[in-house]
């Protein structure tokens, strides 16, 4: 049996809470490996939607172990007052179900307050960020500074790791007009909430290895998009840590070698929120259409997403990058009814045709989309369960989505519920 590595393969939003939902009824462990609570997952079980933001979505199974990795950014108070809010649904979390790794770096409220006021400085361009603090607590763990989980044991090591954020962090709101941190008050703060994050602190990197010697099934489950990755993504509007499969490996402790599949979650359009280019990115009314029958609205942050037409070239890109085996395709019922459907098979660069996406952000604003198009369909897809309850229209489309990115679609989903899913191939099987 194999483990499997879940990413987007856009720029997020593309049905990956689902999907991770779905394949965790499969799987003893599902881990979050990057990100932080920027990134939201929706999961529609048996008519009851849960938002999920930090915790991993596997914790809406009964009997399965989630993991917060390494890689994750995690806010202490967010977490706590999510566990309480799903706990309130009816789940059981536990620190016999829930594990966050001892060396997971901290997301502390001066992060959020440097944060938003990076975005508010109306001289620079704004990247869009959600303004919760994800970066900010990326930087603090390159630079040495970040306050772990671990630390929240030790009063004295908490007190010294303190200290040397705050000489930084000073600094830093000084030269933007902010108050300095008060330390004792950060330092009660960090006393109080100790207690509520430490009993699920775990060697988690132990823990894994551990499960993957046993034989059981893990799930790794991203965040975001591909397209956000601070190094492929659409620099600088991107996130602050690395989103493809690789990191899957040093996002939790676990080798390379622990991953065997690796699926990448791919809407049936293209949609992306706040800044950045977008060469698809329609403002008609087949873009109104795509939002408003997509539903297309943040789960963190409620913003509307941008929508445009599927584009091949970029999700051929992030299979390349991140070794993708399979796709799920989702949200195909959102294209039901369109009499003609269009695909992005190349850009055109001042003249100079590419079949990618170029490096430089400059280059990447003046891409004009080559398109090929297709009929669309008038039958209804949505619930679907099978090939052959999908409309020969569907069919073709899915079809030639395959043969531009190369890369064969292992699921298809055609509605947010758990089971309207078609398995074509089962990651899990090795």
């Amino acid at each position: 049996m194999a483990n499997v590595a879940v990413i987007g393969a856009q720029w997020g939003d593309e049905g990956k809470g689902k999907l991770v939902d779905w394949l965790s009824e499969r799987a003893d462990v599902i881990v979050r490996f990057q990100g932080g609570h920027n990134a939201g997952h929706t999961l529609v079980v048996d008519g009851t939607v849960y938002k999920l933001h930090a915790l991993p979505s596997g914790v809406v199974r009964e009997g399965k172990i989630s993991v917060i990795g390494n890689g994750v950014v995690l806010d202490p108070w967010h977490l706590v007052k999510e566990i309480e809010s799903i706990r309130a649904q009816g789940v059981t979390i536990t620190p016999d179900t829930l594990m966050i790794a001892e060396n997971a770096p901290l997301i502390l409220p001066f992060h959020g307050e440097l944060d938003r006021a990076r975005e508010d400085q109306a001289a620079v361009a704004k990247i869009g960020t959600t303004g919760r603090g994800i970066g900010p607590a990326y930087e603090d763990k390159v630079g040495r500074r970040v306050i772990r989980v671990a630390d929240l044991a030790d009063e004295e090591t908490l007190a010294g790791r303190v200290d040397r954020a705050l000489v930084h962090h000073n600094a830093l709101r000084r030269g933007l007009g902010l108050e300095e941190i008060d330390r004792e008050a950060l330092l009660a703060e960090l006393r109080t909430i100790a207690p509520q994050i430490l009993p699920y602190a775990r060697p988690v990197w132990k823990e894994l290895d551990a499960a993957k010697r046993q034989g059981k099934r893990i799930l790794f489950e991203g965040a975001q998009g591909a397209l956000l990755d601070i190094d492929f993504g659409t620099y600088p509007f991107v996130t602050s840590s690395n989103v493809i499969a690789g990191q899957a490996a040093t996002g939790s402790g676990l080798g390379p070698d622990a991953v065997h599949f690796v699926l990448g979650i791919v809407k049936a359009y293209t949609t992306r929120v706040g800044e950045g280019p977008f060469p698809t990115e329609l403002h008609d009314e087949d873009g109104e259409r795509l939002g408003t029958r997509g539903h297309e609205f943040g789960t963190t942050t409620g913003r509307k997403r941008r929508c445009g037409w599927f584009d091949a070239c970029l999700v051929r890109q992030t299979a390349a990058i991140s070794g993708m085996h399979g796709i799920a395709l989702t949200k195909l019922d959102v294209l039901d009814g369109f009499e003609t459907l269009k695909i992005c098979v190349g850009y055109d660069l001042d003249g100079t045709r590419l079949d990618y996406l170029p490096t430089a952000s400059e280059a990447q604003a003046r891409c004009v989309p080559v398109y090929e198009e297709m009929p669309g369909w008038s039958e209804s897809t949505e619930g679907a369960r099978s090939w052959a309850e999908l409309p020969a229209g569907a069919i073709k489309y899915v079809r030639r989505v395959e043969e531009l990115i190369g890369c064969p679609v292992a699921l298809l989903s055609t509605s947010p519920e758990r089971d309207d899913t078609i398995l074509v191939t089962d990651p899990f099987r090795d």
